[in-house]
């Protein structure tokens, strides 16, 4: 696990109202579904981004982040290591706060790239089980 310093995690999570989930799955079972419920369940704004669904957890789905039209504070990616650096380019272009890469996806490139850009990034941790360990949770 790759965390920031944890006030600023704490604080980001604190202040913020809109989560981008990229990789959310329509199925329950998916952790990507677990995760956008219980953010959701947290009060977040959960905007679904996956180009092959319309609609997820009865919200409307963009194919991407550049589709969004409203402020994105969090840009949660839930996709393979590989696929990270097209996302955070739209993050950065889309002006979010940060870049969250679940469990099992890091890419110290695009980190960099992020940080660069004064995004607060995160890397191979659950913003779940990171967001309820620091009593942030619903």
């Amino acid at each position: 696990m790759l965390l920031a310093d944890l006030p600023a995690i704490k604080k980001l999570l604190r202040t913020s109202r809109t989560i981008a989930v990229v990789g959310l799955s329509p199925k329950e079972s998916r952790p990507s579904n677990m995760v956008a419920r219980y953010l959701l369940e947290a009060g977040y704004t959960v905007i679904p981004v996956n180009p092959g669904q319309t609609e997820i957890l009865g919200l409307l789905c963009y194919p991407s982040l550049t589709a969004i039209p409203c402020q994105v504070d969090i840009v949660n990616i839930f996709r393979r290591s590989a696929e990270v650096p097209p996302i955070v380019a739209q993050a950065i272009a889309l002006g979010a706060q940060a870049i969250w890469m679940q469990e099992g996806v890091i890419h110290v490139e695009a980190a960099r790239s992020a940080k660069a850009a004064g995004l607060l990034v995160v890397m191979d941790s659950c913003l779940k089980t990171v967001h309820y360990d620091l009593g942030c949770g619903p």
